[in-house]
């Protein structure tokens, strides 16, 4: 199905045309969704948010802010490259992590399990309320927030799951409260099916964490690649993270794929990585050109199935070559295994979890009078508990690692 240009260009909130109107403007609808992801707060919020490691801790490892660039760079070349319209691709991916709480992954984790009166606490889901609700931007004929009111295809293009909690999933996109912006931006869209333009960031985006956290990783001194090209037993070790984590492969195939990896040039060179100039550069060589090989393997492989015309919305699906996908899989495990999972055992770990959840707590309790007046004013027109939850829960969520620990220190004195 191919979605009609006119309806993939409308914002939610048509009315806000004639109370911004651009008459002189040569912008696009998509290149103005694009400025207004930019200039949002959220977008400089991210600058101070964990990617792996703790924000703030070194200036060469990478934040949300810098992954979310290196994803829309990745996701607007190869969206080009097939076809779409480069500023929505580059939308997406910009946008993707908006949702994303202080502390990471960990702090996703630790939200959810307070978040059970309002439906639970999902990153994806919170970067849909926070650009269709929480950004300061337009207000509509009610006088409520439609966020930055961005268009139907760059909405649907940074949904990576376009299905509610009710289906039974870790994983959505929505929130039963935001279930209208939600419709409107899938209208006529196949049910649960991600547009193109989605799949183009969620590959980008595995591409970026899975090759930078690996880079990350080597240049902090937590990845020995010596180690592990040289002993057996720490690749079955690698193999073991990945399967049923990353790939459903078998540890045989999967053992077998990484002594490929692991033989390729760019690959052997980091062997007695060091960090000395000639080490970065090999460095950096493995970054672009792990990236480039399964950037193009893609944008190949797709256009192989589908034409090298303009692929765009439900007109084709991308295509990810196996060999690429279990790569991409085994540099993951890679992280995985010598970066993340060492950290679950660490004592701020679990610290981090209990700033957030002690915050929703407090915030809770003390309701507005604790909360920032944008938020306080949600929790004035919160018509019951499960709602206040929500507000409690935006509030912390759109927190800076910095600040939560701030929030923390200052409201459980």
């Amino acid at each position: 199905m191919t979605d009609p240009v006119p309806h993939s260009r409308e914002a939610h909130a048509p009315a806000e045309e004639r109370l911004v109107a651009e008459p002189d403007s040569v912008r696009t609808p998509f290149q103005r969704d694009r400025a207004r992801i930019l200039h949002s707060a959220g977008f400089r919020r991210l600058a101070d948010k964990t990617q792996v490691h703790t924000a703030g801790t070194d200036d060469f490892l990478r934040t949300r802010l810098t992954h979310s660039l290196e994803v829309a760079q990745i996701s607007r070349e190869m969206g080009s490259a097939l076809g779409c319209d480069a500023d929505v691709v580059d939308v997406a991916g910009l946008a993707h992590d908006l949702g994303h709480p202080p502390f990471g992954h960990n702090g996703e984790d630790a939200l959810h399990e307070v978040a059970g009166p309002c439906g639970g606490f999902e990153g994806n889901a919170q970067t849909l309320r926070v650009v269709s609700r929480l950004e300061a931007k337009v207000l509509d004929a009610e006088g409520r927030s439609v966020g930055l009111n961005l268009t139907r295809a760059s909405l649907d293009a940074m949904c990576k799951y376009p299905w509610s909690a009710t289906v039974g999933k870790r994983k959505f996109g929505v929130y039963e409260d935001d279930r209208t912006v939600f419709d409107w931006m899938r209208d006529g869209a196949p049910e649960g099916v991600k547009c193109l333009e989605a799949q183009v960031m969620d590959w980008s985006d595995d591409v970026a964490y899975s090759v930078h956290d690996v880079e990350d990783g080597l240049y902090g001194g937590y990845i020995d690649l010596a180690r592990l090209m040289d002993d057996a037993e720490e690749q079955a070790a690698v193999c073991e993270a990945v399967r049923g984590r990353y790939a459903d492969e078998s540890a045989a195939a999967l053992c077998e794929a990484l002594k490929d990896l692991l033989r390729d040039p760019v690959m052997k060179s980091l062997h007695d990585y060091d960090g000395s100039l000639g080490a970065q550069v090999a460095l950096k060589n493995f970054t672009s050109t792990m990236v480039g090989r399964f950037v193009n393997a893609a944008a190949k492989a797709t256009e192989e199935r589908f034409g090298d015309g303009r692929l765009r919305r439900y007109g084709a699906d991308l295509v990810v070559p196996e060999t690429e996908r279990i790569q991409c899989a085994l540099l993951k495990g890679i992280a995985w295994r010598y970066v993340m999972r060492p950290r679950t055992d660490e004592s701020w770990y679990t610290r981090q979890r209990e700033i957030l959840q002690d915050l929703v707590s407090v915030l809770c309790d003390r309701g507005p009078e604790a909360m920032e007046p944008v938020f306080a004013e949600a929790w004035h027109r919160a018509g019951d508990d499960a709602a206040k939850v929500r507000v409690a829960i935006d509030q912390v969520a759109s927190l800076t690692d910095a600040s939560a620990e701030a929030w923390h220190r200052r409201l459980t004195a």
